[in-house]
């Protein structure tokens, strides 16, 4: 998976084929969303990334994403 796929206002989806995030940009080792209904950015590594192509679908389920995503971007 090559990260330069990956661009802004792209659709994530989880491997069940859920659709919960919509890319802002990529930070370093790690994917930022847009804000959530709260005004909250959150982080998704790109280790868990499975494939890109017209949306990045990830190697776990959505909703397992949302509650291991980060809040702020992970150390370097």
């Amino acid at each position: 998976m090559d990260a330069n796929q990956i661009q802004p206002h792209m659709e994530v989806v989880g491997s069940n084929g859920q659709h919960f995030a919509i890319v802002d940009h990529v930070e370093g080792d790690a994917i930022k969303l847009t804000k959530d209904a709260q005004g909250q950015h959150h982080y998704l590594p790109l280790d868990w990334v499975a494939n890109v192509d017209q949306v990045v679908h990830l190697n776990l389920p959505g909703d397992q994403a949302m509650r291991q995503w980060l809040t702020t971007p992970p150390a370097h």
